[in-house]
């Protein structure tokens, strides 16, 4: 795969109570926080489970990360939808791939504007040849 310097990829989804139950199966995490409902009937949904957006990108991208730095800037609940924006700002060619840097923003989206960011996020990794 050709990727670029300055190139943008985008991956939009709405959490669902299902999506945070099944996550909380998975990874032991069940806070109350995360399995009741609060006044709205919302569930917060886990920030690693948010960060999962920019891993489909990475993986749509055949990237192999070697380090990922997340920044959760607001707590995400479930119903909302969150549009997750990823920009290389750095591809390197080397013998066996292209090594990438990404800046990764993700927002949560209100009709179908961009709203407040939930989460920043840098990604370095290799795209194999």
């Amino acid at each position: 795969m050709t990727v670029e310097e300055g190139e943008t990829y985008t991956h939009e989804r709405t959490f669902t109570h299902e999506d945070v139950q099944r996550f909380a199966d998975v990874t032991g995490d069940t806070q109350a926080i995360h399995t009741e409902p609060d006044a709205d009937g919302r569930l917060v949904v886990h920030g690693l489970l948010t960060g999962s957006l920019l891993t489909k990108i990475g993986g749509d991208l055949t990237v192999l990360a070697r380090q990922m730095d997340f920044r959760f800037l607001r707590p995400v609940y479930t119903g909302d939808t969150i549009r997750c924006s990823w920009t290389n700002e750095r591809v390197e060619q080397r013998a066996d791939g292209v090594d990438v840097v990404a800046e990764v923003v993700c927002h949560r989206i209100e009709g179908d504007e961009p709203a407040d960011v939930v989460l920043e996020a840098t990604v370095e990794g290799i795209i194999s040849e």
